[in-house]
């Protein structure tokens, strides 16, 4: 719809498996080797998205491999096959700790560092492993990864002149939704924010190619292609000061989509929470995280490092969040 049909599909789409291919309770806690409760936090959401979950168990990747040294996929697929079959009730993440510069070069071991940072590079460092030595792709052949097409989706970005209405249509791809806090007390207002057309003028007027000069416009983002993995990032740190928006902001274990995309009538676009990353203290440079996950078993975990403990949904829903995973 709009957008340039890939030239070459990376991964067939009907091979990724959305449900849990076997059920167990929460895997190992992981470690706290020195201010790395980011990573950890973080790793646990990944390690128990599903679509994930099963590639990675399915050592599939590792097996076709030709990548030489650094590799982010083989280093995960290691990394979630520990922490799901291992009898210990936590275990050392070395295998992506000893690999941190290598995922983001500013990451230094015993800093503690932005999860949602940390989020990003990593699923970066695995896109790019997905892509080695195809690096000369259309933007749509990119986005056919696997990691691509469980985190991924297109925003499109509407321009409407409002002198003569005509449209102008952009699109780019997103690896997670950046959400305003600030003025939302709801996941659901931030996205009513996030979606509501911005008028240009002045300074900021944009060349109409049909007018032929500079006009007022507005420009509207909604969701284009949907992401098989909703990553909703919550901006509760301000840019300069690190300071922390440390008040409520609601989110519904379940989340329907269809209203904040660009095709808005249908049938609803649900997705359903499964993990939750979360920052306590009152500033992006101190502080601890840690999250809740929902294991294979349909059952809630809270994992704080080392620890793992069952929790019911109404915990799970009551935090202050600051990274929302949801599957649809």
């Amino acid at each position: 719809k709009g957008m340039a049909p890939p030239q070459r599909i990376l991964f067939p789409t009907e091979k990724i498996c959305m449900d849990w291919q076997q059920r167990q309770r929460a895997g190992a806690g992981l470690h706290n080797l020195g201010n790395t409760c980011f990573l950890n936090s973080v790793l646990q959401c990944l390690t128990y998205t599903p679509p994930l979950a099963n590639y990675l168990l399915s050592r599939e990747h590792s097996q076709s491999c030709r990548q030489q040294g650094f590799c982010m996929m083989c280093i995960m697929e290691a990394h979630v096959n520990k922490v799901l079959h291992s009898s210990a009730s936590a275990i050392q993440p070395w295998t992506v700790v000893n690999v941190l510069t290598r995922i983001g070069e500013r990451f230094q071991l015993g800093m503690q560092e932005d999860a949602h940072e940390f989020l990003h590079y990593t699923v970066d460092a695995m896109q790019r492993a997905c892509l080695s030595g195809s690096s000369d792709l259309d933007i749509s052949s990119q986005a056919t990864t696997i990691v691509h097409q469980i985190f991924g989706g297109f925003l499109r970005s509407r321009v409407t002149c409002l002198s003569c209405r005509a449209v102008s249509d952009s699109y780019e791809a997103f690896l997670d939704v950046p959400l305003d806090v600030k003025t939302a007390s709801s996941v659901t207002a931030a996205l009513e924010d996030f979606v509501k057309p911005e008028q240009l003028d002045g300074e900021n007027c944009f060349k109409c190619s049909k007018c032929d000069k500079m006009v007022a416009t507005t420009k509207r983002f909604t969701i284009h292609h949907m992401p098989k993995v909703l990553t909703v990032y919550l901006k509760r740190f301000e840019d300069f000061t690190g300071r922390k928006i440390s008040k409520v902001v609601e989110y519904p274990e379940y989340l329907d989509l269809r209203p904040y995309t660009s095709q808005t009538a249908g049938e609803p676009l649900l997705y359903a929470l499964y993990a939750v990353l979360v920052h306590s203290g009152g500033s992006c440079h101190a502080g601890h995280y840690f999250c809740y996950t929902k294991a294979s078993n349909g059952l809630w975990y809270e994992m704080n490092d080392a620890s793992v403990d069952g929790r019911g949904i109404d915990t799970v829903l009551r935090q202050q969040a600051y990274l929302l995973f949801y599957v649809r």
